[in-house]
């Protein structure tokens, strides 16, 4: 099987073929560190870590590289609000993203450049630009020359007569009309130091990076000319990525990235996201009140991460169901392994063996996923899985034996840990606290309700009767309501 990624730059998808055997470098656009993550941010950094899982579970050694933006605008603005330094700012908020990602199960990179550590390969770059005429200099500032660059607008599609002069990023609203600049078009690759501000010696003076410049910089110092992958939001292909490929290219001559990668925003219950509207929600808030982790890699997982995704109470709920049902496979060894005779019920990894001549479990998985990180195809796979073994469970809870061959339970449980693994998801026992002195916590109660309408909607009464009678004896009472929702209480 063949994996296929749809390439940003060629609008199509195309087999991957990495620059080198068996390696991938990757370069994802992280943070500008001035405020919390939010949900935007958790969709990046979900689906980027879990691409990087799937490539090194398809055997790539991947060097993922993640960049932090700790010089800007908005976190001079912050500090100067908090009477504190820029530097204070950047690390506490650097701080509160690697302690979001981490209760997100999100895996750290191999490398985090910072804008203010890669000083002179920003510089380095900016005079190459200088030298071969892409850049001038004017009173200490610097700027990008568009027009010089043919190729200007070939990831985004866009033309610059087509374009409003002064969309070139994080450039102040007066520098779009700054009589300095040649060109509307043109972009700060230098800015000269303002009163009060942090900065840095150049050849062109006393200054800070324009935002573009530093990951170009950061690619080339970190992964070479050339990279596999550059991923980021779909919002960064202007001008963010177009500015890179121009800076870039410019002074290698070779392309920047052989394919790029870019995941849809998200929108809070139809609307874009902003704190105007008072749908602006941080990823600790949202984990806080709280929702499981793992329910919020479903929701981000279970949608095409091309396109945009709206979160709702609805959508978020339904993840959360979701997660259940998976968090009921994954525990399968650890509820019933020892009752199966299984030499070992933690969920070591094993290879995934045909069952009984069908196609593996893996393989369902790899060709799902293969098609452009098609993640919610590849938990289509897992979630079949996770229910069999849940009606295998219930089964054992009721009979104390089942007919499936416990070695064959015991692959497809095994299957199931490790694919959920390679997507981040992953399931720890309940603690004891949270089981009844009966012996069944609230998860497995909800299993068997679930597993008692499934019996009567296929009209099989007295398995409905059975699971009722059971679970009344064990001083649990379920109740019937309207619309085949069955609510429940311990006696």
């Amino acid at each position: 099987m063949t994996l296929h990624l749809y390439n940003t730059l060629t609008r199509r998808k195309e087999s991957f073929e990495p620059l080198e055997t068996g390696k991938v470098r990757m370069y994802c656009c992280g943070i500008t560190a001035y405020d919390f993550c939010h949900l935007g941010h958790a969709r990046t950094c979900i689906v980027w870590d879990t691409a990087r899982r799937y490539l090194q579970w398809r055997g790539y050694d991947v060097n993922y590289v993640q960049n932090f933006t700790d010089i800007d605008d908005k976190i001079l603005n912050r500090a100067r609000r908090e009477g504190t330094s820029m530097e204070a700012v950047s690390e506490r908020f650097i701080d509160a993203y690697f302690e979001d990602m981490a209760r997100l199960n999100v895996q750290e990179a191999n490398a985090y450049p910072r804008a203010t550590h890669t000083l002179d390969g920003i510089k380095r770059l900016v005079c190459e630009l200088e030298q071969k005429g892409y850049a001038y200099e004017a009173d200490g500032d610097v700027y990008y020359s568009v027009r010089r660059f043919d190729d200007y607008g070939k990831l985004s599609g866009r033309k610059l007569e087509d374009l409003q002069a002064g969309a070139s990023g994080r450039v102040d609203v007066a520098d779009s009309t700054e009589p300095k600049k040649k060109d509307p078009f043109d972009f700060a690759l230098w800015k000269s130091a303002k009163p009060e501000e942090p900065s840095w010696e150049s050849p062109w003076g006393a200054g800070r990076p324009g935002w573009h410049i530093e990951c170009s910089a950061m690619v080339r110092d970190m992964l070479g000319e050339t990279i596999d992958i550059h991923t980021g939001g779909s919002d960064l292909v202007f001008p963010h990525h177009e500015n890179e490929i121009a800076q870039s290219e410019a002074v290698t001559g070779k392309s920047l990235a052989r394919y790029w990668l870019h995941n849809g925003m998200v929108k809070v219950d139809g609307e874009k996201m902003s704190k105007s509207l008072g749908n602006f929600t941080t990823i600790r808030d949202l984990l806080d009140r709280p929702v499981d982790p793992m329910a919020v890699r479903l929701f981000v997982l279970m949608a095409q991460y091309r396109k945009p995704v709206d979160f709702t109470d609805d959508a978020i709920a339904s993840a959360t169901n979701g997660w259940q049902t998976l968090k009921e496979g994954l525990l399968f060894g650890h509820n019933y392994g020892k009752q199966l005779g299984w030499d070992n019920q933690s969920p070591t990894p094993t290879p995934s063996n045909p069952l009984q001549g069908k196609e593996t479990i893996a393989q369902q998985f790899q060709e799902a996923v293969d098609d452009d990180l098609n993640f919610a195809g590849g938990l289509a796979v897992l979630f079949e899985v996770a229910k069999g073994l849940r009606r295998e469970g219930n089964i054992l809870v009721h009979q104390g034996k089942t007919e499936t061959p416990a070695s064959e339970l015991e692959q497809q449980w095994r299957s199931l840990v490790e694919l959920a693994e390679v997507l981040g998801l992953e399931a720890q026992p309940e603690e004891e606290t949270e089981v009844s002195t009966d012996g069944l916590s609230d998860g497995e109660i909800e299993a068997l309700i679930q597993q008692r309408a499934e019996a009567r909607k296929t009209k099989n009464f007295e398995l409905s009767d059975r699971i009722r009678d059971d679970l009344q004896a064990q001083g649990i009472t379920l109740i019937d309501q309207g619309g085949g929702v069955t609510t429940w209480h311990r006696n």
